[in-house]
């Protein structure tokens, strides 16, 4: 099946937030990068990113980082060539510390459906291990698992 191109309804805005969370969630930096123009242009959080080699880099740091990283996006609106989510994500550095990222993103696509500007939000919460909700193993998150409204999130 062919991901979905503008004009959006809400059933190919949907499978188009699932495709982007599962991008993300493979933590493959250069899978990720061809969702995006060759010129894409972001904003995550105080850092501006242009361009695809620069989306790579970006994501290569942000994982090296923010390890056993796992992700759930959920539509937010649409409308036309733009969709906008909300996410949540969890993850730890280095010591162990865990966190729980919160944040939206908004999102405008060319006519062949690649994102060419993505503009994210994103706030940190420490998190005890305890409190974690994303269990499931690293990649996909299984189409049984609960989203972000199920989880109260």
């Amino acid at each position: 099946m062919a991901a979905p191109v503008p004009p959006f309804n809400h059933e190919s805005a949907v499978q188009k937030v699932r495709l982007a969370e599962d991008g993300w969630n493979s933590r493959d930096p250069a899978r990720v990068a061809l969702a995006y123009t060759v010129d894409s242009q972001w904003r995550n959080r105080a850092e501006f990113v242009t361009g695809r080699e620069a989306v790579v880099a970006f994501l290569t740091r942000k994982w090296q980082k923010e390890q056993d990283y796992r992700l759930i996006k959920e539509l937010w609106a649409f409308t036309g060539d733009r969709i906008a989510v909300r996410f949540a994500y969890e993850w730890h550095d280095d010591s162990g510390n865990w966190f729980r990222s919160y944040g939206n993103e908004n999102w405008e696509f060319d006519a062949a459906g690649e994102m060419h500007h993505r503009y994210a939000c994103i706030n940190d919460l420490p998190i005890a291990e305890s409190e974690r909700k994303f269990h499931w193993p690293l990649g996909r998150r299984p189409d049984d698992h609960p989203g972000l409204s199920d989880l109260g999130l």
